[in-house]
């Protein structure tokens, strides 16, 4: 009896180990109701009206908590905040749990296991049988403790070429804005880091009493796995990420090396064109498409042109931007760049109407916060070390003009971080030996594809290459979703799959 007694105790504490924080404090879930959502809002998620039914099938489904954790977790006596966070309980005899990470900075992540995984499609859906899903809101977002900046936008205030009295006005309001913004709330502003965010889903997973978390990281999240796994490689699974953020956190050098992949992709997009010259009339060519993109970039930045039913004139920003459209919106950015070739007025031709003329509506009351760009700006800046001076940024814009003509106007100056007062903070990668798929997209620029050479280089992992330009699209292809679920299921996984492919024509 005494042996069985102490056995017993012994099973005790290593349960009450498995759920103790980094900092040493007991963790546990705060379950609490779900959210209610009216139609209007349910579609505004991008909720499909067929599938209505089906989500509130699985809200009714879905466990709602919070997770109480350190602001700071280099204080842990100090000031607290709340991490909310879901989960979808496995169908099955449960294998294990998988982690949703969330894009941005700034994305909320709260009904990824509903939106990113059940309803995208019927074989990642399947992931739910073995696993429970788990979401989260990241500290600063959505359902979870944030904070809140005024952020404008800090725009030209004029169409056409910005022009170096433009651009330095608007470097000094971005100063103004991020000493204002940093801060309000230095405290809470200061810690919101990918390596903090990591911390806070450690302890949701020591909340929910699992050893391990497998992890499925989309855009931002990619880096969110990637130093989840440095920082806890104990306790992480099998971790998958979609479209893989560089391992290096400078901000300038990330629009330098996105733009220049958004160049090379318009290449492609050219050929596309000149395969379509009939249809587009643009060019029997890419280089002659090039050309005549690039005359249209430098006719309407030499003459703007305003239609009644749009809110901004059409300059050669504009031009860049739909030449840079990846290859899911070919087909419409094509027909625009067409209209434009002849476009008078007064009104704006159909197709450009489409694609420029929505305006940000306001959020639908009730309607959960899907983004928060407080976050974004604080974690982009708090892990920027660049801040480059007016002239370094200056000097910096115009030489991305000068290389890359026909889409670089798409691009502004890297002067977002400038100024900010708090000090850089670079997130913690160090190369592990556990399972890493880096799933790499090969004409994107989002997430350009030699930064997963250089995370794999990094961190280890292996590179699977989907052949499209589409961002965090392998789940969205049901053959590239089956992979990904085979690859949670067994840790095996091919080199890659063909992921969204070109429109055959002009209508398909």
């Amino acid at each position: 009896m005494r042996i069985r007694c102490l056995l017993g105790a012994v099973v005790v504490l290593a349960v009450v180990a498995a759920q103790l924080s980094p900092a040493g404090a007991a963790t546990a879930v705060s379950w609490k109701s779900c959210p209610r959502y009216s139609d209007e809002v349910i579609r505004s998620l991008g909720v499909a009206p067929d599938q209505l039914a089906t989500f509130r099938g699985l809200m009714d489904r879905l466990d709602c908590g919070t997770v109480r954790v350190p602001l700071n977790y280099n204080d842990p006596g100090g000031r607290t905040i709340e991490i909310a966070m879901t989960r979808l309980a496995a169908t099955g005899d449960k294998r294990g749990s998988v982690a949703v990470l969330p894009g941005g900075p700034g994305g909320s992540g709260y009904l990824d296991p509903v939106l990113r995984v059940m309803l995208r499609n019927q074989e990642m859906a399947s992931l739910n049988e073995q696993y429970d899903i788990i979401g989260f809101d990241p500290r600063g977002v959505g359902y979870s403790t944030k904070v809140a900046c005024e952020l404008p936008l800090n725009g030209p205030d004029r169409p056409g070429p910005l022009t170096e009295q433009m651009a330095r006005k608007i470097y000094d309001a971005q100063v103004v804005v991020n000493h204002k913004c940093a801060n309000s709330d230095p405290e809470f502003i200061g810690q919101l880091t990918t390596d903090t965010v990591a911390k806070d889903v450690n302890q949701v997973r020591a909340a929910l009493g699992d050893r391990t978390l497998n992890l499925l990281g989309f855009s931002w999240g990619t880096r969110l796995g990637a130093v989840y796994r440095s920082l806890f490689p104990k306790n992480t699974g099998r971790v998958f990420l979609d479209s893989p953020a560089p391992p290096w956190t400078r901000f300038d050098r990330h629009i330098q090396e996105s733009a220049a992949a958004m160049e090379r992709n318009f290449g492609r997009f050219a050929a596309w064109l000149a395969d379509r010259k009939t249809t587009y009339g643009l060019g029997r060519t890419a280089q002659q498409v090039r050309a005549q993109v690039l005359r249209l970039v430098e006719a309407y930045d030499a003459n703007p042109k305003l239609y009644a039913d749009l809110p901004r004139p059409i300059d050669g920003s504009v031009i860049a931007n739909l030449a840079g459209r990846t290859s899911t919106e070919w087909v419409p950015a094509g027909q625009a760049l067409s209209e434009l070739l002849t476009a008078t007025g007064p009104v704006a031709p159909p197709t450009v109407k489409l694609l420029l003329g929505r305006q940000p509506s306001a959020p639908l009351p009730g309607a959960p916060e899907m983004q928060n760009m407080t976050m974004n700006l604080a974690v982009t800046c708090n892990e920027d070390s660049s801040r480059p001076t007016f002239e370094r940024a200056w000097h910096d814009y115009q030489k991305l003009q000068q290389r890359l003509p026909v889409t670089g106007r798409a691009w502004g100056t890297t002067a977002l971080c400038s100024r900010w007062p708090l000090r850089p903070q670079q997130a913690t990668l160090r190369p592990t030996t556990g399972s890493l798929v880096l799933s790499a997209h090969r004409y994107e620029f989002m997430s350009v594809y030699d930064w997963s050479r250089q995370t794999r280089n990094t961190i280890g992992g292996t590179i699977y290459t989907v052949a499209d330009d589409a961002h965090v699209s392998t789940t969205k292809v049901p053959a590239c979703a089956a992979e990904v679920v085979t690859y949670f299921e067994t840790g095996q996984i091919d080199r890659g799959c063909p992921g969204i492919q070109p429109p055959r024509s002009a209508g398909s």
